[in-house]
């Protein structure tokens, strides 16, 4: 099983959202159908994915998790910007199924 680290963002790219997962395609989905109202990115309207990077274990994903949230701002503009410069939605072309979404309790 693969463990993601990806990054979230608004339309206007003023908010930058840090998170760890390993479905990728299902956590992508929760964060655009805002599954959770109250969560971070549904208050702020984070639903484009701008960034993510593989790993195969879950403990490596996590400490580069911790590493991007303490880094500063520019660091993680520039982060972005070099995977995707025009800061695309990477998910747009990914044929998300939103009629099955796993909801967790």
């Amino acid at each position: 099983m693969n463990h993601y680290v990806y990054i979230m963002t608004n339309k206007n790219n003023r908010v930058i959202y840090i998170g760890v997962t390993n479905n990728l395609d299902e956590r992508v989905k929760e964060h655009k159908s805002r599954t959770y109202p109250n969560s971070f990115t549904s208050r702020y309207n984070c639903d484009k994915l701008v960034y993510f990077e593989e790993f195969e274990k879950s403990d490596e994903a996590c400490k580069r998790e911790r590493r991007f949230k303490k880094w500063n701002r520019a660091w993680k503009i520039d982060l972005i910007e070099e995977m995707n410069p025009n800061w695309f939605d990477l998910s747009d072309n990914w044929n998300l199924d939103f009629s099955i979404s796993r909801l967790r309790k």
